[in-house]
């Protein structure tokens, strides 16, 4: 008995300390998975069928020869998806395991319904969910672990950069503490390795991931200023910083180290005050850093927004590498978060009802014959 369809769900992200100084080793930086969604079905198919719903691009053709996925459609938004396929169905060859044909159709409902983008990490979830449908289906029970590390691998080599903590929330859910596995360092790896299994036995010496938790008291209110914002130009920008000022670059790195350690230290013993510390050393960090790069982190309204925050007793900051799109807040009660809410409404910032989410890729649906 085979299942013949199977729907698999991955949660999006949201950055909550630690935005760009992740990008150096061994750098810390806390992100939690959010209920919006990526949803991946595949189905077993005497045709091999790729559909992603968002871009309109429909039962568009594929096979896989030479170990590599061929897309018959010349549309370069099928790069992600095209290169998840082939990380995939290179590991399940490596492990003498044959798939036969099958469709995929991938959905996402990380931005809203007018199109808006909220800075979710849709081309990591996308990733992440073709990974996970497609081990789902041919093997028995692929752990998070091995989801995460192929969904990395092919995330840096479509993009060629980023940390993976948008890939980390997607596999494993819920609030982690993160520590990126270094782009190039992978890079290097998978261009030098002899297959894919040598790769993910090796040590990923800089990575590294564990389950946080916030304290029961403390309420995630999440505001959307707007302008979204290329993530890919910002990081540029200030790491061109690096670059140009190693001093101060290297003073952000300080500041950001220190914010983290408050914010983690404020969760693990039940300490708001220490907590919202963080956070507000976070934000005076990345405001820095962007006055330093000549970059807008933390645009008026997203001032606007973690000001409001600590008029009512708690702490924001930009969400991500800013410029616009999402801020987060903490707040010490739920009484407080509404009055948030309704501050923020009334200068123009959009309250998301969007929260932790603590399951990671998940199945949600399968059919067998």
């Amino acid at each position: 008995m085979s299942k013949t369809s199977l729907t698999i769900k991955v949660p999006g992200k949201l950055m909550i300390a630690g935005e760009f100084a992740v990008l150096e080793p061994h750098h810390k930086l806390v992100v939690m998975a959010v209920n919006r969604f990526v949803y991946a079905t595949i189905e077993e198919s005497h045709e091999n069928f790729l559909t992603l719903e968002n871009f309109n691009l429909n039962h568009i053709t594929w096979d896989y020869e030479n170990s590599n996925i061929n897309v018959h459609a010349n549309d370069d938004r099928i790069r992600f998806a095209k290169d998840a396929m082939t990380i995939a169905l290179n590991f399940l060859e490596e492990n003498s395991i044959t798939t036969g044909g099958f469709s995929l159709k991938v959905k996402s409902e990380l931005d809203d319904i007018s199109g808006v983008k909220y800075g979710l990490g849709s081309s990591a979830a996308v990733v992440t969910s073709i990974i996970a449908a497609i081990l789902k289906k041919y093997l028995p029970n692929p752990s998070a672990s091995l989801i995460f590390k192929l969904a990395a691998i092919s995330h840096v080599k479509t993009q060629g950069n980023g940390s993976g903590a948008d890939v980390a929330a997607s596999s494993y859910g819920g609030m982690l503490k993160y520590a990126s596995f270094q782009a190039e360092w992978l890079k290097e790896m998978y261009r030098n390795a002899n297959s894919l299994m040598e790769l993910l036995e090796e040590n990923w010496s800089y990575l590294s991931v564990h389950p946080v938790s916030l304290p029961e008291n403390v309420h995630i209110c999440i505001g959307w200023t707007g302008n979204p914002a290329s993530t890919a130009k910002l990081v540029d920008k200030v790491l061109k910083l690096k670059q140009n000022n190693t001093s101060q670059f290297g003073q952000f790195l300080d500041d950001s180290a220190k914010a983290v350690t408050h914010f983690y230290q404020g969760m693990q013993q039940n300490d708001i005050d220490l907590l919202l510390s963080g956070v507000k050393k976070n934000r005076q960090a990345l405001s820095t850093v962007g006055n330093n790069a000549n970059v807008d982190i933390e645009t008026p309204l997203l001032g606007k927004l973690c000001d409001l925050a600590e008029q009512f007793g708690g702490a924001g900051k930009p969400s991500g590498a800013g410029g616009g799109d999402c801020g987060i807040a903490f707040m010490p009660s739920k009484e407080k978060a509404k009055d948030l809410f309704r501050a923020w409404e009334a200068a123009g910032i959009k309250p998301l009802d969007i929260e932790l989410y603590g399951t990671g890729a998940s199945t949600i649906s399968s059919s067998y014959h």
